[in-house]
């Protein structure tokens, strides 16, 4: 929990974000290339399913490579960069063309790096301190990390009595099974997950494969709503 700051110093100016992440689809992409050629037609097969949103998550050499042939090559993509833990990540992630971030956690420093950048972001939570801390800099679309560990659903409608301002993206450990029941919370805008992108699929290039688990993905905001 990042500790608060002495009431001498001035907290963050409230986000002013572009079109919220949370509302492009139900279900956000997390994704982790080994090998930026992949990128591209791996994206479009998203895209086509009806997946726009895709997180390239900080994992490998060719993330950055990644996020950049997204950005420039697939038009109806919206690239953005996952597991953002540092300032330097943020100004490299934008300057490769992301057009949000997402991080798994949150200092003081990262928050005042993501706000300033210009682009949406999903710093990430877990306890409702965390929540409150952020809704107080003018913070209110979060990623919920690790969502099943954390507390899963039952944890998020604790949460969406005494704070409903807040929205989030839980992610980690949602499955397509449990997806539907995370979307059916009024405090949730999409749930981010990797089951459309598996190792084997990727490592194949199958990419009709993932289309169509795209395709399955996309279709899961009509339940439970």
């Amino acid at each position: 929990m990042p500790e608060s700051q002495p009431a001498s110093v001035p907290l963050p100016a409230p986000v002013s974000s572009p079109a919220s992440v949370l509302d492009l689809a139900p279900v956000l992409p997390v994704v982790v290339l080994q090998d930026a050629a992949d990128a591209v037609p791996l994206a479009r097969a998203l895209v086509a399913g009806g997946l726009p949103a895709i997180e390239v998550t900080l994992r490998t050499p060719a993330a950055l490579p990644a996020l950049r042939a997204i950005a420039q090559e697939v038009p109806g993509a919206v690239a953005g960069a996952g597991t953002v833990i540092t300032p330097e990540h943020v100004a490299d992630c934008v300057a490769a063309g992301a057009r949000f971030l997402v991080s798994p956690g949150w200092t003081d420093g990262l928050l005042t790096a993501m706000t300033a950048s210009g682009v949406a972001f999903l710093p990430g939570v877990s306890t409702a301190s965390e929540v409150v801390a952020l809704l107080e800099r003018g913070v209110r679309e979060m990623k919920f990390f690790p969502a099943q560990a954390a507390g899963g659903t039952a944890y998020l409608t604790s949460l969406a009595g005494p704070l409903p301002q807040a929205r989030f993206c839980p992610t980690g450990g949602i499955t397509p099974d449990l997806a539907p029941d995370y979307l059916a919370l009024p405090n949730v805008g999409c749930v981010g997950g990797s089951w459309m992108v598996p190792e084997d699929a990727v490592a194949a290039r199958d990419w009709a494969r993932i289309e169509r688990l795209a395709r399955q993905a996309a279709g899961l905001g009509g339940r439970g709503r």
